[in-house]
């Protein structure tokens, strides 16, 4: 594995109770029963298939602590068993589930940014999360997913949100040019995002599969780091992309998207950058009066644009799902995290 620590993984199931995955230290994960969750006003739903991001392994590590034992996970597509009277919603229902806490009266809330609360939680980390049989959600966290969206695919609209959220941010308009450094999960929505707003997409990664992927799914070019200056030269008459998303996490590919992006451009930091010891370029910051977003989390109605633009066949999202696993499978769910030849990992429950 690279160096990294194996992620022991122990069924302890009896078979009475609701199986759920668990953190129960950093690096100890452990399949267990819990009971079943007791009556209240919120939404009885039945997660169908969740997924697995790197703040979950984040969590198992012990990177992001938390208070244990913790039932993991926030990525939830499920049905909804029973609802509190006077609900919009109904049993049988497919729903996904916006993860994130909120308090719903400091400052940012009522300035109508939940995301950002100065209180926020999300699940899988300050209260027990969606890797679990049975899930309760408060009703204004759920949202229908049309029977038109294949299993498969539902499995990405979580993801999406955030990446529909992120490009809230950007003004791009048809004709202009975007770089987009990284192909991961993130990365492949991006183009696909953009794209949709008719936008020319430079893709850049050095995996050769997500190269390949990135064309099929709307990349106009798609190119090996050590290329990108020269081809987004030769395709923009020598000004550089408008915009650059930097959808990988790490200092050097923050750096480039510094160098590669146009005079007056935009850089949308989409991976979490938590340090680095190189530096970056800042007086090209200043020289080129760069515009950086940081986008985090998404909001409500991220998600809802997200579920719009994949029943509408707008958007191909089952190629980026790579593995579907179930919960006994969760060290190996997690391990795939870290695999470059793998997307996106989701789990089938039940």
């Amino acid at each position: 594995m690279d160096g990294r620590e194996s992620y022991n993984i122990t069924a302890t199931s009896k078979g009475a109770l609701l199986k759920s995955v668990q953190v129960l230290a950093p690096s100890e994960l452990v399949v267990a029963d819990i009971p079943e969750p007791a009556e209240d006003s919120q939404v009885l739903v039945r997660p169908q298939q969740v997924g697995v991001c790197g703040t979950d392994v984040k969590v198992f590590t012990g990177a992001i602590p938390v208070a244990y034992p913790r039932v993991m996970g926030h990525e939830m597509v499920g049905e909804i068993l029973t609802v509190p009277d006077g609900s919009h919603l109904h049993p049988g229902m497919r729903v996904l589930l916006d993860p994130a806490l909120a308090c719903g009266h400091c400052h940012l809330c009522r300035a109508k940014r939940p995301n950002l609360c100065i209180n926020a939680g999300l699940m899988g980390r300050e209260l027990d999360g969606v890797f679990a049989e049975y899930v309760r959600a408060p009703a204004d966290a759920l949202l229908p997913v049309p029977e038109s969206i294949s299993d498969k695919a539902a499995g990405v609209l979580q993801v999406l949100g955030t990446c529909i959220h992120a490009q809230r941010a950007v003004s791009v308009f048809p004709g202009q040019v975007a770089a987009v450094l990284g192909l991961g999960v993130a990365g492949q929505l991006m183009v696909q995002l953009l794209r949709e707003r008719g936008v020319r997409v430079v893709g850049i990664t050095r995996s050769q599969w997500k190269l390949d992927l990135a064309a099929r799914q709307g990349a106009e070019v798609v190119v090996t780091p050590d290329r990108a200056e020269s081809v987004l030269a030769e395709l923009t008459d020598g000004r550089g992309p408008d915009l650059v998303v930097e959808a990988v996490g790490k200092e050097q590919t923050l750096a480039q998207a510094i160098e590669l992006a146009a005079v007056g451009g935009e850089i949308l930091v989409f991976g979490t950058l938590t340090g680095g010891n190189q530096g970056l370029p800042y007086y090209l910051l200043y020289l080129k009066e760069l515009t950086i977003y940081n986008p985090r989390a998404a909001l409500i109605d991220d998600y809802a644009r997200g579920i719009e633009l994949a029943a509408a066949g707008r958007l191909d999202l089952e190629p980026i799902v790579s593995h579907q696993l179930t919960l006994d499978d969760a060290g190996e769910a997690f391990e795939l995290v870290h695999d470059p030849a793998s997307m996106k990992v989701i789990m089938k429950v039940g």
